[in-house]
C-alpha cells in the first residue's frame, strides 16, 4: 500500500480489512451477497497514543503492519485515497494475530 496521507490522532488506528475466504471449510463457494464483513484487518496507520490522568502519552500496543482481530461493529468506515478503511480506537481491537 502506498504512503497514506492521513495520520490518526490520540489512540486511534486505521485498519484495512482482510478479505474473507471465497470457499467454506467444506469447499462450497460463498457468493458475495451472503458474505459477512471480515473482522480481521491490517493496521495501516497508528496515532501517537492516548493520555493518562497526569497528561503523559501512553504508547500504543499495536503498530503499522500488524494483523488484528476486531469486533463486528467496530470502527467508522471511511474511503481514503480510493480505499475502504476503518478508523477505530485501540480499545476496539481484540488482539494481534501472530
Amino acid at each position: 500500500m502506498a504512503k497514506l496521507k492521513f495520520r490518526p490522532l490520540h489512540d486511534r488506528v486505521v485498519v484495512k480489512r482482510i478479505d474473507a475466504e471465497e470457499k467454506s471449510a467444506g469447499g462450497i463457494i460463498i457468493p458475495d451477497t451472503v458474505k459477512e464483513k471480515p473482522s480481521q484487518g491490517e493496521i495501516v496507520a497508528v496515532g501517537p497514543g492516548g493520555r493518562d490522568e497526569s497528561g503523559k502519552i501512553t504508547p500504543m500496543g499495536v503498530k503499522a503492519g500488524d494483523r488484528v482481530l476486531f469486533g463486528k461493529w467496530s470502527g467508522t468506515e471511511v474511503k481514503l485515497d480510493g480505499e475502504d478503511l476503518l478508523i477505530m480506537k485501540e480499545s476496539d481491537i481484540m488482539g494481534v494475530i501472530a
